[in-house]
C-alpha cells in the first residue's frame, strides 16, 4: 500500500457517518477540482501534487466533530489530527507541515490565509464545490439534515423581506446569499476565479427563478 492510499484509507474512516453535504463524495469532488486547477494554472508544473492530494484527503476530517459541537474549528483540529496521521504512515516532517498548512487554511470562515500555492489550490477547490449545481444541492442537503426551513426570504417584485421568526443562519436558501455568492471573491488563483465566475452565474440564475417562484410569478 502506498502512502497516499494509507492516508486516504485513514481519512475515509472520519466520514463514515458524515451527512451528504460533507461526506466522502465531497472529498472526491474537491480532489477532481484540485486536479483541474493544477492543470490550468500557469505554475502547475511547480505544484507539489502529493501535498495537494494528501491535504484534500484530510481537509475535512474534523467537520463531523464540529457539526456535533465537539470542537470549535474543524480546520485547526484537522490540521493537528492530520499531523498525527501523517507521522503514523511515515510522511516526512517537511511534507507533513505543508499538508497541515493546507488543512489549517482551507476554511472559508476563519481568518487564516493560505501562504503557498498548494494551500491556495486546496482552498479554491473546496470553495468551488460549494458553488454551482453541486453547491446548491449541498446547501439544501445540509439544511435538510439539520432541519432548517428552505427559505426565510419572501421576495416579491424585487423586495426582500425576511420572515421575522427565522434567523438568517437557519434558512437554507438565505445561506446562498449570505455565503455562497461571496465565494468568487474568496478565490486565490486565476483558474479558481474563472470556474467560480461560471458557477456563480448559474447560482444567480437559480436565485432569480427561485425568487420568482416564491413570489408566485412563475
Amino acid at each position: 500500500m502506498t502512502t497516499l492510499e494509507a492516508v486516504r484509507d485513514r481519512a475515509r474512516t472520519y466520514f463514515e457517518d458524515a451527512p451528504p453535504a460533507h461526506d466522502w463524495h465531497h472529498v472526491r469532488r474537491v480532489g477532481a477540482l484540485a486536479e483541474t486547477l493544477i492543470d490550468r494554472h500557469p505554475d502547475g508544473d511547480a505544484v507539489d501534487e502529493r501535498v495537494v492530494t494528501l491535504a484534500v484527503f484530510l481537509h475535512d476530517i474534523g467537520r463531523e466533530r464540529e457539526d456535533r459541537g465537539e470542537i470549535d474549528d474543524h480546520a485547526t483540529w484537522g490540521a493537528r489530527e492530520a499531523g498525527d496521521i501523517l507521522a503514523d504512515v511515515g510522511v516526512d516532517a517537511e511534507t507533513a507541515e505543508r499538508v497541515q498548512h493546507c488543512v489549517r487554511t482551507h476554511r472559508y470562515s476563519n481568518a487564516l490565509e493560505p501562504e503557498m500555492l498548494e494551500a491556495k489550490l486546496v482552498s479554491d477547490a473546496d470553495n468551488l464545490d460549494a458553488l454551482g449545481a453541486v453547491g446548491l444541492a449541498r446547501v439544501f442537503a445540509h439544511g435538510g439534515a439539520v432541519g432548517s426551513p428552505i427559505h426565510a426570504r419572501r421576495a416579491s417584485n424585487g423586495a426582500d423581506e425576511r420572515a421575522a421568526d427565522v434567523e438568517p443562519a437557519e434558512a437554507q436558501y438565505d445561506h446562498i446569499h449570505e455565503k455562497i455568492l461571496d465565494l468568487p471573491a474568496r478565490m486565490y488563483t486565476d483558474p479558481g476565479r474563472e470556474l467560480a465566475a461560471d458557477r456563480a452565474a448559474f447560482v444567480r440564475e437559480y436565485v432569480q427563478r427561485f425568487d420568482a417562484e416564491v413570489a408566485g410569478e412563475q
